[in-house]
């Protein structure tokens, strides 16, 4: 894995099943099957993604198929029923599409999702071609690094930006918490290799287990730091 921040390119999925905005109704269902996803980006004809036709896109052609005519007519405005009539990825996708660069960080993709309320966002290059495609399940890489690979990173950290010897303190990492324990001499820099350390792309949690001089906003040994 590289140095964090990981980005988005980092992680995507690649090549992407996607479908053009005129793709017919039975061309998209069987790209879904075939590719075993549950919905696709729709590209126009300069391959910018336009939209997302998903299998929820697609339910309302079955769902009204014995509706009775008249109830169809008062909800001829509705999303429901114009989904139900349409045959072209242009007419059933959702539009605009959700989207994040290629060079956007795990961090900044996983708000997009959580404010979007999505489960995958394609990904873009500047001139808003489709490159690629990142899931939920593609963010939550980063914590399969191993332990030892953290525990590098989180000595490189620190050591770049405090003069703590390798003696005085021991980074420790179980399962992706890291435990810093040792001797520290302003225990007012807790709070701040707290934050550097959980921004480190795999850690799960933080811990301290140190000794220095007082600090009013040290942490007490064996607890994990609030920061």
């Amino acid at each position: 894995m590289p140095s964090t921040p990981h980005l988005v390119s980092d992680v995507m999925t690649q090549p992407v099943a996607a479908v053009d905005h005129q793709a017919r109704f039975k061309e998209i269902v069987r790209t879904l099957r075939s590719r075993r996803v549950s919905a696709v980006p729709v590209l126009s004809a300069e391959r910018r993604v336009i939209g997302v036709v998903s299998e929820a896109d697609l339910l309302p052609k079955e769902g009204f198929r014995e509706a009775d005519p008249a109830r169809l007519e008062r909800l001829r405005e509705s999303d429901d029923v114009r989904r139900a009539e349409a045959v072209t990825a242009g007419e059933l996708m959702t539009s605009p599409a959700v989207t994040v660069l290629a060079d956007a960080t795990l961090a900044q993709a996983a708000r997009t999702m959580a404010r979007s309320s999505v489960k995958r966002l394609p990904v873009v290059d500047g001139n808003g071609l489709l490159v690629g495609i990142v899931s939920r399940s593609d963010l939550l890489k980063v914590f399969l690094r191993s332990d030892d690979d953290l525990a590098q990173e989180v000595r490189q950290v620190l050591g770049k930006l405090f003069t703590v010897p390798e003696k005085e303190l021991d980074v420790a990492v179980v399962d992706g918490v890291v435990t810093l324990s040792g001797h520290v001499r302003d225990r007012s820099l807790v709070p701040v290799m707290a934050r550097l350390v959980r921004g480190i792309e795999g850690v799960v949690d933080v811990s301290f287990d140190v000794t220095g001089g007082a600090s009013v906003r040290a942490v007490p040994s064996g607890v994990s730091s609030p920061f």
